[in-house]
């Protein structure tokens, strides 16, 4: 087979190389990939969002199967482009991808058919949502822009003051343009988080081994929001007990509505968990693969990906046995100095040998190559992940090889899965 993969970061590199074990695929492509991802596919200068133009490459290189991983180009209708032009996908269409695509819209799906979450309430005006805050005075609350926004449309005002200057950057600045004109403001729940990513054709849900992610920039979870600053898995919290009460409450209802709405899920439908002392709520989903869940799931699956995709685009996922190894698996992101605010590009990145380092997986997210050399084009530079018998020598593997990777001001927080090894 030849496999087109649409995205270019840590996510799709570790899509990339999942696919590239199956002896199913002779040839991988990927637009517009990354540095580090063109030693694995060839990569080609198309955007993510480029509808017509991935379309236009799927046609050039006669691909067999095309995986859609970013959010945008699903919410957007590429799905639905390559369906209509005859191309066998993996990812929602459109209709279905707005469970991601818009926070008012999986809120109102969520309360319509009684599947656990937070108290919310949504609005459109500034000076409305200022009103309500004040009159519910509970802090810190939770503030969401509807709309995509990089994973970082969500700000947790602790006090008066911040929720006034969080409501005014999201509604009359627009940091997050157009998403920001409609906000789900959500009481705050507490209870460790767990992702669980899910593989589902519409009909039946496989949940994938649990994650935990670390979203703040710094150590003991302070500083501001990322798209996630490492990971491990399997997660502590999500025991088989909780499991069952999600695949009853949450997961199997949520396909259900979808299908009930005329928005048939297939693809990776994400689950951002919390276990709360009322039992699991849904803080968000995603229509797509997590960033950077997927850089410790994926290494733990044992079967070939290629038959699941099949598998969902045939809606036969029922018939399948997905199989995942007991290894633990921890993944630490190194990121450039200043992320997520402003950063240098164009560092040369020293110790690695054809982007990669022995006994670890090195998944590249903001890579670059120049004149033969490896260098920075992102605020996430790479993800470094180690499988181990447990969940500590997988984190001591990731951080020796941390240290053998150098360039300019690198930064990673040095605690990741301490709560996990503390649970």
């Amino acid at each position: 087979m030849r496999v087109l993969v649409v995205g270019s970061g840590g996510r799709e590199h570790a899509l990339i190389k999942a696919i590239k074990k199956s002896e199913r695929v002779d040839y991988i492509a990927c637009c517009p990939g990354n540095g580090g991802i063109s030693y694995d596919a060839e990569c080609f200068n198309v955007g993510a969002t480029d509808i017509n133009g991935v379309v236009k490459l799927a046609k050039d290189i006669a691909a067999d199967f095309v995986v859609v991983a970013p959010d945008d180009p699903l919410v957007d209708g590429m799905v639905d482009a390559l369906n209509a032009e005859g191309f066998k996908t993996f990812g929602p269409n459109k209709a279905a991808a707005i469970i991601e695509g818009s926070k008012v819209f999986s809120k109102n799906l969520m309360l319509k058919y009684g599947i656990p979450t937070a108290e919310y309430k949504v609005f459109d005006k500034p000076e409305d949502v200022i009103e309500y805050i004040k009159e519910k005075n509970e802090f810190p609350t939770v503030i969401k822009a509807d709309g995509l926004a990089l994973g970082k449309g969500v700000i947790i005002p602790e006090t008066l003051e911040e929720a006034i200057a969080g409501v005014k950057e999201i509604m009359e600045d627009k940091i997050f343009g157009a998403s920001g004109n409609n906000v789900v403001v959500e009481e705050f729940l507490t209870g460790p988080e767990v992702s669980v990513l899910a593989f589902t054709d519409g009909k039946c849900v496989k949940p994938m081994v649990s994650s935990m992610d670390h979203k703040r920039a710094l150590d003991g979870d302070r500083g501001l929001n990322t798209g996630g600053m490492g990971t491990v898995s399997p997660n502590p919290y999500y025991t088989g007990e909780v499991a069952k009460e999600c695949m009853e409450k949450i997961f199997l209802p949520t396909i259900e509505a979808m299908n009930k709405e005329g928005r048939t899920f297939k693809g990776c439908l994400y689950f951002g968990l919390m276990i709360t002392p009322k039992g699991p709520k849904v803080i968000e989903y995603n229509c797509r693969f997590g960033d950077p869940e997927t850089q410790v799931v994926l290494p733990r699956l044992k079967t070939d990906i290629m038959d699941i995709f099949e598998a969902i685009n045939n809606e036969t996922l029922s018939e399948l046995s997905i199989e995942w190894d007991e290894r633990a698996s921890a993944c630490v992101i190194m990121a450039s100095g200043g992320y997520p605010k402003s950063y240098p590009k164009g560092l040369e990145i020293k110790g690695l040998s054809d982007g990669q380092l022995d006994g670890v997986t090195v998944y590249h997210a903001g890579t670059a190559l120049k004149e033969g050399k490896l260098v920075t084009a992102g605020g996430r530079v790479l993800g470094v992940t180690a499988l181990g018998d447990t969940l500590k020598e997988a984190l001591e593997k990731s951080y020796e090889a941390v240290k053998k990777i150098e360039f300019e001001n690198a930064h990673y927080r040095k605690d990741i899965g301490k709560r996990a090894l503390e649970a």
